[in-house]
Parts: C-alpha cells; structure tokens; sequence
C-alpha cells in the first residue's frame, strides 16, 4: 500500500529531524507529510534541507497557526489528491512510538481505521501527573457513552486509516481541534459502517518541546460529543422511516 505519514508541526525543532529519520527507519516505503503552521523556531527549514536529499520527505507550510484539525485536514486532502492507499497520523514530539507504525499496518487487511490506543489494554500513559491522566481517562469514558462509539481512546492521535474513509467524509466540514478532532473522525468512520480497530501502545509524554493542549481545546471536545450524539439520533432516525 502506497502510505502517507502525516506529522503536524509548530514549533518542533527539537524533534523534526529525529522523529523523520525514525519513521523513515522502519517504515522506508512510507512517504512523511509534515503540515508546518509558520513555525518561528524553523521547523520548516529544517524539514526542506532533509527534502533535498530524500524524495519520500513532503511539507505544507501555512501562513499561521490554524490547530491541528485542520493540519490534519489539510493532509487528508494532500493524500487524496496524490493517490495514496492510507495515511498514519501521529505526533512530531516521540509520544508515539515510530516502531508501533508497522502495527498499525498490519491490521489493516481487515480494518478501516485502526487505533493506537492508550486504554484498551489497561492504561498505559507514562510521565503524565495524575490529574491529566484522569482527565484523558474520563474524557474518553465521557466520549464512548455520549457517542455510543465502541473505542476506549477516542481521543487518541495515533492512527491508521484507509483512504477510502477519508473519501466518505466531508472533510470541510470538520471543524473540531484537538481532542475534539480525533473524536470527530472516530465517529464520522463509525457512522459510515467502516470497521475500527484498537491496538495497544505505550504513550510517552513528550520528550522534549512543550505541549500544545489548552482549556479551550478541552472544553470544545466536552461540547463537542453531544453534537454527534445528536447527528447520530438524526441518522438513526432517517434509517428507521420507510420510504413510502
């Protein structure tokens, strides 16, 4: 399959380097997507150097930062128009684990969209502090009953997916942010009757950067899940009244 490993990018100097050397190491057919929002700190020019000499390297540079929904977005659009098979997502900053790439791969003979997930398997979150561990926990618990989405990490930003999913979605009208947006594309791939899959992984707080999560991020997803409840309810709804 033809894949696409989309990276967002702002400020990830520290990391950009390392983490495509690291996923160009064990996935060599892949071809990287960075989706770059003017970083200061010149993210963007080091990604350019490294194009110079490998032609599986890719970036999209905007004008500001515009979040990573739309980033992502942004790559979803890029992979489509270029005729890839599949596109993996996952952050520049080592939280995931390069190495669980071809995992991900593997199971995607017979799923859609396939998950790395912090809580399938119990939790496994290192370097956290426990008040943020329990807000993600809670969150994705909160997430699966408003939603009705069977996942335990709705949340998470390490995944998968097939590009036909991506087709079937109206991908301009996917709004949400952060955590809002990988649930958004959870339920958008559920409601569409694509199959998904967990697979566990280790998640490793950032090594080095600072995070890019804030409250409004937070509260955006908070809202967010009775909106798709809601679009569920219509849908069911719509499928429940015979033509006449």
């Amino acid at each position: 399959m033809k894949s696409l490993v989309i990276i967002p990018t702002y400020n990830e100097k520290e990391n950009i380097r390392d983490i495509i050397d690291a996923v160009l190491r064990v996935t060599p057919e892949s071809h990287i997507l960075i989706v770059d929002d003017n970083s200061p700190d010149g993210t963007a020019r080091i990604v350019k150097e490294l194009m110079q000499t490998d032609n599986r390297i890719h970036i999209l540079e905007r004008e500001k930062k515009m979040g990573l929904g739309t980033a992502y977005v942004a790559g979803f659009k890029y992979a489509i128009k270029e005729g890839y098979d599949c596109v993996v997502q996952m952050d520049a900053d080592f939280s995931h684990n390069p190495e669980d790439i071809p995992r991900l791969f593997q199971e995607l003979g017979e799923y859609d969209l396939v998950i790395g997930s912090r809580y399938v398997d119990g939790i496994s979150v290192v370097n956290w502090p426990l008040s943020r561990l329990f807000l993600s926990y809670f969150a994705n618990v909160y997430a699966r009953i408003v939603t009705g989405v069977p996942i335990k990490d709705l949340t998470g930003g390490f995944k998968c997916i097939k590009i036909d999913v991506l087709k079937n979605i109206d991908l301009d009208r996917v709004r949400a942010d952060g955590y809002g947006f990988q649930i958004e594309i959870n339920f958008l791939a559920y409601m569409n009757g694509f199959r998904l899959k967990e697979i566990p992984i280790i998640f490793i707080d950032r090594r080095a950067g600072y995070s890019k999560m804030s409250k409004k991020i937070i509260w955006e997803a908070f809202w967010l899940v009775w909106k798709l409840r809601l679009e569920r309810f219509k849908g069911s709804k719509k499928r429940s009244v015979s033509p006449s």
